[in-house]
Order: C-alpha cells, then sequence, then structure tokens
C-alpha cells in the first residue's frame, strides 16, 4: 500500500486535551493514520513515503457538515430575504415537485460536493429525496456521506406517501450497504409535516438498522406554537412520548428551547445540530449554545442547504457560531475557537455514530485530513494557528484535502469532479428552469 508523508508546519489533532503541535506531520498508509511524529522523526523513520511538503499549513481533521439538503444546491438563491413556511410553501415545494428527479439530485449533489471540498467539508450528513442519487454523488465524488431515508407524510414527485418513503429509501440502503464511503440515516423531516405514526415506524426502523436519526425540529416560534394548537403539547414533548429521543437522534437547528428542553436533551444524549447562518437568514433565531454547553449537551455544526443559507462553508459556520454565542449572551468566554473547532470535527464524528474513526488525527483513524494555508497577508501574523482558523482564515485558504487517504482536492482543484463539465451541466439545468 502507498504512503504518503504531510509535513505541514502546524498539526492541530483535535484529541482531547492536546494543543497545535508545531513541526509535526502525519504518514497516511492506505486508508489510514499510521504515524505522528516530528518532520524529524518521520522522514527518518519512512524515507520511502512520498512526501508532500506544507510550508506555513495546518493540517487538520476533515470537516463534518452535521445538517445539509445537498441537491438544493440547484435551487441557491430561488428565494432569498423571506420567512421559512413562505420559504417552504411558496417558493421551494412548487419548485421541487416540478423539478426534482433521480438525475436533478444527482447532478446538485455533485455541485454540493465539489462545493464542500473546497470548503475543507469530508462528510455531509444530507437529507433529501432520491437518496440513490446523493449516495452516487458521494461515492463518484470522493466524500463521505450519511446518506437519509426522508419522509414527509405528503406525496411528492420521489414518492406517494410515508411508505412508499420507506420503502425507497431502505431499497437504496440495500442496495449500498457495505460502501465505506456511506453511512445512513433514519429521517423523518420535522414535526409538522410527519405524523406520530410515520415517526414511531422511523423510530423502528432506525432501532432495526442500528442508524442514526435526522430530524428538523423546534426551527421556529411559529413551529412550536402550532405543534401545541394542533397537539396540546410542544414538539419535542411530542416526540419523546414517542420514544424519539436518544444517543440517535441527530436534532437539526433546536432554536426554540426551554430549560427543561435542554435538560431533556441532555439527559436523553441527544446530539444538537447548530446552523447559524440559515437561521440567521430565515430570522428563525439563534440557539441557545451557552445553555446547552453547560448542560453538557453535544451541540455540533452544519450549513442546512443552499437555498437557504446559500453557501456550503463550514468555516462560515465555524466562525458565525463562535461570534454569535458571545453576542448574544454578552460572554467572551462561550464558544470558544477550540469548542467551535470540536463541533465540525470530533464533537460531530460522536453525533454521526463515527468517532471511533473519524473526527481528529489519530493512528488508526481514516485519513480524512484538510490542509489550510495561513501564509497569505491576510493571515498574517499568525499567534495562534488554531484560533486564526475559527477568526481569521477562510474556505477560500482550503489548499488540500485527502479523503481515506486519497487526495481528492489538489491545490484547491477536485481531482474527483470535472469541474467544468459539471458547471456546463449546472448552467444547462438552471437554464431550462428559468425557461419554466
Amino acid at each position: 500500500m502507498s504512503q504518503t508523508l504531510l509535513l505541514p508546519r502546524w498539526l492541530l489533532t483535535m484529541k482531547a486535551g492536546e494543543d497545535t503541535l508545531e513541526h509535526h506531520g502525519l504518514l497516511i498508509d492506505g486508508e489510514r493514520i499510521a504515524a505522528i511524529g516530528t518532520h524529524a522523526e518521520l522522514l527518518a523513520k519512512y524515507p520511502q513515503a512520498t512526501r508532500v511538503d506544507l510550508p506555513e499549513q495546518i493540517l487538520i481533521p476533515g470537516l463534518i457538515n452535521g445538517h445539509a439538503h445537498s441537491a438544493m444546491t440547484l435551487l441557491r438563491g430561488v428565494a432569498d430575504d423571506v420567512p421559512l413556511m413562505d420559504w417552504l410553501q411558496n417558493h421551494i415545494w412548487p419548485l421541487e415537485k416540478k423539478w426534482v428527479s433521480e438525475d436533478w439530485t444527482y447532478l446538485g449533489s455533485r455541485l454540493a460536493a465539489a462545493e464542500g471540498l473546497r470548503s475543507g467539508t469530508t462528510y455531509i450528513n444530507d437529507m433529501y429525496f432520491f437518496p440513490t442519487a446523493m449516495a452516487r454523488a458521494a461515492v463518484d465524488s470522493g466524500v463521505r456521506a450519511a446518506v437519509s431515508m426522508n419522509v414527509i407524510d405528503f406525496p411528492t414527485g420521489y414518492a406517494s406517501g410515508p411508505d412508499d418513503y420507506i420503502a425507497k429509501g431502505v431499497a437504496a440502503y440495500e442496495q449500498y450497504k457495505g460502501e465505506k464511503l456511506l453511512d445512513w440515516t433514519s429521517a423523518p423531516h420535522a414535526p409538522y409535516t410527519v405524523s406520530d405514526e410515520t415517526f414511531i415506524k422511523l423510530r423502528d426502523l432506525a432501532d432495526k438498522l442500528d442508524i442514526q436519526m435526522h430530524c428538523h425540529i423546534h426551527e421556529t416560534a411559529g413551529e412550536v406554537s402550532d405543534g401545541l394548537k394542533a397537539h396540546g403539547v410542544r414538539p419535542i414533548e411530542r416526540l419523546d412520548r414517542l420514544g424519539l429521543f436518544s444517543e440517535r437522534m441527530i436534532a437539526v437547528h433546536m432554536v426554540h428551547l426551554n430549560e427543561a428542553e435542554i435538560e431533556l436533551m441532555a439527559k436523553k444524549g441527544v446530539h444538537l445540530v447548530h446552523n447559524p447562518n440559515s437561521n440567521l437568514k430565515l430570522a428563525s433565531g439563534v440557539m441557545p449554545l451557552k445553555a446547552l454547553e453547560a448542560a453538557g449537551v453535544n451541540t455540533i455544526l452544519g450549513t442546512d442547504g443552499a437555498a437557504s443559507n446559500n453557501r456550503l462553508d463550514m468555516f462560515g459556520e465555524i466562525r458565525s457560531a463562535a461570534l454569535l454565542a458571545k453576542g448574544i449572551t454578552g460572554d467572551p468566554t462561550v464558544a470558544s475557537a477550540r469548542t467551535a473547532l470540536e463541533m465540525a470535527t470530533i464533537r460531530a464524528a460522536k453525533a454521526m455514530g463515527r468517532a471511533d474513526d473519524l473526527g481528529s488525527l489519530e493512528v488508526g483513524k481514516l485519513a480524512d485530513v484538510v490542509a489550510v494555508s495561513l501564509d497569505s497577508l491576510e493571515c498574517q501574523p499568525v499567534y495562534n494557528a488554531a484560533a486564526q482558523l475559527v477568526y481569521v482564515a477562510g474556505r477560500e485558504h482550503v489548499s488540500n484535502v485527502w479523503v481515506g487517504g486519497r487526495q481528492v482536492l489538489k491545490d484547491r482543484q477536485p481531482t474527483t469532479i470535472d469541474v467544468p463539465a459539471l458547471l456546463a451541466e449546472v448552467r444547462d439545468v438552471v437554464g431550462r428552469m428559468r425557461a419554466g
């Protein structure tokens, strides 16, 4: 098996209790990290390894996007500056009904994968229709993905109803089961689109297949008040009564929470996905990160879809999470640079059930590695390389990316995706959409 020696200026392993290492590197052997040490130690021990010098660059674990709707890159910018339910009901759902297909989803998902790679994202927790399209797009692009068995209670161009969504999701899971780049989730869309009966079926499916669940919950104040009117309790209490909350659950948005709900999340081990920029753009609110951190809840980061964010930029989410928490609490110690980075790496790996393999740079783990260049004038000088990633650097400084030891971004160019051909396809499809 081939061996590659990565020799950066700094190494940020994200291993618990370990600070940024200087003049350290790592050895990739096949798909895993085989050694970590000083440059001198590694060069002496592995003289035959292919050497990759990364001067003034920092190596970090691949970033994990905890919540995305990848195919919705093709809807980027179609409906800006409107509230969530107006955005969904009057813009997004009608467009999806008309246009979404297997090929459309595959194209949008490849565009998302390319954007993600140039942002240092090596793993996407996706939620969308046509899971076989997302699975193909991830595998073809060389990125990891948690593919959703997505379910809502009303018909779309993908499925006729809950049982049809579930059947198609399970068929996709069976088709791709064992593909090393893919995980799967049981994914009820939201409390306002899914019945109790369907929630129970998806809970049982997650248990049967030993996979995570993935659901939008408490995104807006209106969702909470409408749920209270419809069911007599807030959505979280309703879902708790249905047995939805456990370490399997990845609860997305979770903006509007009271103290009892935060305690419940901590008690049940639920993972919460903070989507700061999407929630800001749709004016949904801000996740109460300080209270969640104090309660010990595992919080991670996601971009949401490009139709609501409009960027699949994990560096943007990391920075926004750190700054927002400080701004709304008046406490500059909340959401430190280290905490924000953990939310996009080791904590996210835990949420996906993949902490043994992903989320940090450690010997034996999969070699999902990102190099970020700090040598540009806007990144100088560097006093604290880790803090520089959060408060200064952006996705434009990502230089190289490896997934499972395979280089999928080299000098900012994807190696697995023909970008000009991809963009030509995107322009063709968008042209037809514009024409109606």
